[in-house]
């Protein structure tokens, strides 16, 4: 039996499947590129509130805050407010937790004159000198103090920064401190153009290395000075950006430690994980004598009181009750550092798909499911519209319940927004191609045997 001439060859008609599986993909992937572009313009913020207010929301923070067992209080670190204090303050209450042996003490905050100036006038800081003079001691009697330091980057490198990483120098407390302690560097990872804007944060750079010296974050030098092992594991792992994974909050209230694992806070939906001890509680030594001993005292920002609604030195983090749309920061950032310092002590980090792999998952994802469509197409046809929308409903669907049972479970983030969106498009970029090929193959074809007619005509005329 012989084949009809408009008949292809099974081989033929399964390049041309999978060719056209391809081609969708690709298109689809070009179109999200354009719409990124064209949405980065901020052309329509006016007229989406409801993607303004999900702008921040990751579906593992859902997983973060909802979903994974409380965790145990850790022991090993204590917070302790310094608020507001004067310099002579602050020395008081370093003089007063040294004498219960911590291991390291670490203060969250920076003591330097704006821009490096040391006149007077510049910087009425050092028209204190007695109280400079007691900070300077007592950092120097402790022997065990790591001190902020911030990672600048120059004007020109801000406006136009490399693909890398990079940072032109760092900046540290005035010498009268930063020569007795440590030195660590406090930046956080944010999209906040100034210190009151609205700040978020999910990641950490453990390290950074400038003009050819690596630089350790402040909570990695606490960990550090703590357990040195756990950190050569951190490194060891490789990861430039590390996630935060939070453990939990603090009780702005004067409780006992053994109190704290049974109490839930207002901002997040962990229970308690860290001791926070009041500026009065310390002056007036009214806590356990066992609290500081052998333990990380992080001193810093906690309100001028604990309670007090301040946003100074605030942020937004995964455990904020309100996932999407947050009105109110939940965190302050030492306790951010509390959480670091935990996560490295425990070795519990997130772990990450790399980014190759999403690119390959949602190409891979994308091919199948315009075959999918394509088989339907051609088997189904009358049910295609129904099953196509059906189809892309339960893959986004599975792909969200996989992204928060991975994270949930196995703490391990898998950032599958990328094929949420190639199913997401796949389904009308499949529709306008099919009906673009619908439309131009009979131009094609009968271009194509006008100019095979034409070429016989030529070779008959040229044999001639």
């Amino acid at each position: 039996m012989q084949k009809s001439e408009n008949e292809e060859p099974p081989k033929t008609t399964r390049t041309r499947f999978w060719v056209r599986s391809v081609a969708v993909t690709f298109f689809s992937f070009l179109l999200m590129w354009a719409f990124s572009g064209l949405f980065s313009l901020n052309l329509f913020n006016a007229f989406d509130p409801v993607g303004q207010a999900l702008s921040d929301f990751e579906l593992t923070d859902y997983a973060f805050s909802n979903l994974r067992e409380d965790p145990k209080a850790e022991e090993r670190i204590v917070l302790v407010n310094i608020g507001h204090l004067s310099r002579a303050q602050v020395a008081q209450e370093i003089n007063i937790i040294r004498k219960y042996k911590p291991k390291v003490i670490g203060i969250d905050a920076f003591y330097n004159c704006e821009g490096g100036l040391r006149d007077s006038i510049n910087c009425p800081q050092l028209l204190d000198t007695l109280s400079n003079l007691l900070l300077s001691d007592a950092i120097q009697q402790a022997g065990n103090v790591v001190l902020d330091s911030k990672l600048l980057q120059k004007m020109a490198t801000a406006k136009n920064p490399p693909e890398e990483l990079y940072f032109d120098s760092v900046e540290y407390s005035d010498p009268m401190f930063a020569r007795y302690a440590a030195n660590a560097f406090a930046n956080f990872p944010s999209e906040a153009e100034y210190q009151e804007d609205v700040k978020q944060c999910r990641t950490f750079f453990p390290r950074i290395q400038v003009n050819g010296k690596y630089e350790n974050s402040f909570a990695v030098e606490l960990a550090r000075r703590y357990d040195s092992s756990k950190v050569k594991k951190l490194f060891a792992r490789g990861v430039e950006e590390e996630i935060v994974n939070y453990r939990g909050n603090v009780e702005l209230v004067n409780v006992k430690l053994k109190e704290l694992a049974n109490k839930d806070i207002e901002t997040t939906n962990f229970h308690v994980m860290f001791y926070a001890i009041d500026i009065d509680k310390v002056m007036a030594e009214d806590f356990d004598s066992l609290l500081f001993k052998d333990k990380i005292v992080i001193m810093g920002y906690l309100g001028n009181y604990f309670g007090d609604p301040s946003w100074e030195d605030k942020w937004f983090t995964p455990l904020n009750k309100k996932v999407a749309g947050r009105a109110n920061p939940d965190m302050f950032g030492m306790v951010i550092h509390a959480n670091i310092v935990s996560m490295i002590l425990n070795e519990d980090y997130v772990g990450q798909l790399p980014e190759w792999a999403t690119y390959l998952i949602a190409v891979i994802l994308g091919i199948l499911t315009v075959a999918l469509f394509s088989i339907i197409n051609e088997k189904l046809d009358t049910w295609y519209d129904a099953l196509q929308v059906a189809i892309q409903i339960v893959q986004i669907i599975l792909i969200s319940a996989l992204m928060v049972w991975a994270f949930a479970l196995y703490t391990y983030k898998l950032d599958l927004t990328l094929s949420i969106a190639v199913c997401a498009i796949v389904g009308p970029s499949y529709d306008f191609l099919k009906s673009l090929e619908l439309s131009v193959s009979p131009y094609i074809k009968r271009t194509t045997e006008r100019g095979l007619t034409k070429l016989r005509a030529w070779r008959i005329k040229a044999k001639k």
